[in-house]
């Protein structure tokens, strides 16, 4: 599991690379400064996240089996979350209107939130159980 984690983290890192240097350079002539701004934003909570589950793919202090919740709620959260920020971002360049789907960002948002939680729960848990 911590190499799914880890390679999950790579995965984002790489793809929130990418997607940081499309917006910059691919998008600047296409959208305005504030949809710019919006999918910065994505990227940057792409990245934050990222690192976290590289971290958490290394992170010796909880058993696999007790990461894998937390790994499932930041990948929902991301996928979710920054995603939908990508989209809404976007949204101009489509013939699809993404904010229709407006709603997922914030649960988006609220799983990331569950997954630093839960995180912080089951270290303090364990610690105290050892």
């Amino acid at each position: 599991m911590n190499k799914t984690i880890f390679g999950t983290g790579l995965f984002f890192g790489l793809t929130a690379v990418l997607l940081g240097a499309f917006g910059a350079h691919g998008l600047e002539e296409m959208l305005d400064a504030k949809a710019i701004g919006t999918f910065e934003t994505g990227v940057k909570y792409q990245m934050y996240h990222a690192l976290f589950l590289m971290i958490l793919g290394g992170f010796n202090l909880l058993v696999e089996e007790r990461k894998k919740l937390v790994y499932y709620f930041i990948v929902a959260g991301v996928i979710c979350f920054s995603f939908s920020i990508y989209l809404l971002a976007t949204n101009e360049l489509s013939s699809f209107d993404f904010k229709k789907m407006a709603l997922i960002t914030p649960i988006g948002g609220a799983l990331l939130v569950t997954g630093w939680i839960l995180l912080g729960i089951r270290v303090f848990n364990q610690n105290q159980s050892n």
